[in-house]
């Protein structure tokens, strides 16, 4: 359960920094509602899944599905440039990812 209390969270991450982005400076509230919301359901549930996983594996999987997500939410539906080095660097982050999984008992 841990593992997909984690997963959720990661994604919920993604959708408070694009909602964040998108609250332009927390001056559209519905925006700014939403980024709230799905930062302390991250939080929450990022909670619940280090009572039984690692703080360093859980910490490190929520942060990189969040860097991740929001790298293609910014190409993806903002419009934010892609470069070689860009997508080395997201592939980098995922492998890290499969390893740090890879490692938790």
């Amino acid at each position: 359960m841990a593992w997909i209390f984690l997963v959720i969270a990661g994604l919920l991450e993604v959708v408070w920094a694009w909602s964040m982005k998108l609250s332009n400076g927390f001056t559209h509230p519905a925006y700014s509602l939403v980024t709230a919301g799905a930062m302390m359901a991250s939080f929450g549930l990022l909670s619940l899944a280090m009572r039984t996983l690692p703080l360093g594996t859980a910490y490190t999987i929520w942060t990189g599905i969040g860097a991740t997500g929001a790298f293609v939410i910014g190409f993806a539906f903002l419009g934010e440039q892609l470069s070689p080095t860009r997508v080395g660097a997201a592939l980098l982050i995922v492998g890290g990812l499969v390893l740090m999984k890879m490692s938790a008992h």
